[in-house]
């Protein structure tokens, strides 16, 4: 027990004595934005305590972001492997090892997640390992920043800033049968897809985000018989139209099939029963990927008693990731407004820098997506949909990426786009959305262009350096 003593920075399920110990700030949530708000926390010299109930990293480390970019960059390496004759390479008797491939991830994920903990450890971070609630601790009705505290492991922790970063959990949505066979082992979200011993045959999508567009584009990749299923007839949430049509033809070509307009009946053990233009009709596989999107974790965190305001669509912020509570926080996928790990890392920049009294606000137009599929799409600002919407006066500039030397030189026979959308009046860069390899590598700039209103005019001012995919902004510009 740490009692009388100074406490260690790196707390790992320890009891402690029976007085409350006081910090500048309090993180519930050890993912991407919680822990980098309390490395930047403790670094600007505030005491900082960051719990977490599972595992340092959160969904992206541990079961996200970085499992399916390492599973996806070998199926990449497979695919350019088989195609290499386009290039003038053969090779003979080519493998697919899914358990090697496996275990890469996790050596990833381990080193990535030692790293993380020796990074919390030097800035001097106290982290515990424990599931945290929030208790309202004076008044009721009284409202200024300090008057909630944190529980966890029979404790009661208090500090002036509390900032809730509990992430968010696959969605199991009440279809018949679907809680049996997920139990059973016959439904599987992301999670289990990432730890498969072995790829399955065949393989039932049930909805076409980002994820499930990942996850199919990776074991259609490797060898599996890929069907997506969906109410509505787009993929990829929130892409523009043009993009999301192009992205389906590419994977409709690479073998992926797809059902739109449809409606899930039940799961039974082996098949997906949906309903579709008033029949019903029966699709076997050996294993269903639950993909219909993610929720936020709002419940059990003692939101209620707080007094904070939530929905199941998340914790209600501002663009200061403010709550209604004072001194009380929320960010990443927990106040639900855009599920990006990279969101998560500017929402806690802006959360430390208020706490430190400096001004910062999050715009989440500069905020660029991306669907690592092969070909990736990447996308920042307003789509044509949304400058329609918005009102806009736009013109929307869409160019081939084959007008890109680097591009045409290393995609034999493939393609993409770039589309920039642009005001009409100011001749501003309102969007820009891409689809070709290094498009993620890519789309940061643009993002940049977007936030600086960058116009058509400054674009010759800028040098991109040649031969780079880059280039393709200045060719659809200039």
């Amino acid at each position: 027990m740490w009692c009388g003593s100074k406490l260690p920075h790196y707390i790992n399920n320890a009891r402690f004595c029976n007085y409350s110990m006081n910090y500048d700030v309090i993180i519930i949530g050890a993912g991407p934005g919680g822990y980098s708000a309390a490395v930047k926390a403790a670094k600007n010299g505030l005491k900082t305590l960051l719990i977490e109930k599972e595992k340092v990293g959160g969904v992206c480390l541990n079961e996200g972001c970085i499992p399916t970019k390492t599973l996806l960059y070998s199926a990449k390496i497979f695919n350019s492997i088989k195609n290499g004759e386009k290039y003038g390479v053969t090779a003979e008797n080519i493998t697919f090892d899914h358990g090697k491939v496996v275990k890469r991830k996790d050596k990833t994920v381990k080193i990535l997640t030692a790293g993380l903990k020796s990074s919390l450890q030097k800035a001097g971070v106290n982290y515990l390992n424990a599931e945290a609630r929030l208790i309202k601790l004076y008044k009721p009705d009284k409202n200024e920043a300090g008057n909630t505290g944190v529980m966890a492991n029979g404790e009661v922790f208090t500090a002036k800033h509390i900032i809730v970063a509990s992430g968010s959990s696959a969605i199991m949505p009440p279809f018949e049968g679907a809680a049996e066979m997920y139990s059973a082992g016959f439904v599987i979200t992301s999670r289990e897809t990432l730890d498969l011993g072995e790829l399955p045959k065949s393989l039932v999508v049930i909805g076409g985000g980002v994820v499930g567009v990942e996850l199919a584009s990776y074991l259609n990749s490797v060898g599996t018989g890929v069907t997506v299923i969906k109410r509505r007839p787009q993929i990829g949430d929130g892409l523009d139209g043009e993009l999301a049509e192009f992205l389906l033809k590419d994977l409709k070509k690479k073998g992926i099939n797809f059902i739109f307009n449809m409606r899930i009946a039940r799961i039974t053990e082996g098949s997906v029963v949906y309903e579709q233009a008033g029949e019903t009709k029966e699709l076997g596989c050996e294993k269903v990927l639950m993909s219909v999107g993610r929720s936020p974790n709002v419940y059990g965190l003692g939101l209620d008693e707080a007094g904070i305001e939530f929905s199941a669509d998340g914790i209600v912020t501002n663009e200061y990731c403010e709550t209604n509570v004072a001194g009380i926080y929320a960010i990443g996928d927990v106040n639900g407004k855009l599920m990006r790990a990279h969101t998560a890392y500017r929402e806690a920049d802006v959360c430390i820098n208020r706490i430190l009294g400096i001004d910062d606000a999050v715009n989440y137009t500069h905020i660029p997506s991306v669907i690592y599929t092969n070909p990736e799409t990447a996308a920042v600002g307003e789509t044509e949909e949304s400058a329609k919407e918005k009102g806009y006066e736009y013109e929307a500039v869409n160019v081939s990426m084959r007008y890109s030397g680097r591009f045409l030189a290393e995609n034999e026979g493939g393609d993409g786009i770039c589309k920039i959308i642009l005001d009409k009046n100011s001749r501003e860069i309102l969007g820009v959305h891409l689809i070709a390899n290094y498009s993620s590598e890519i789309i940061y700039g643009a993002g940049i262009m977007v936030r600086n209103k960058t116009k058509v005019a400054d674009i010759d001012k800028i040098v991109f350096p040649h031969p780079t995919v880059s280039e393709i902004i200045r060719e659809a510009l200039i």
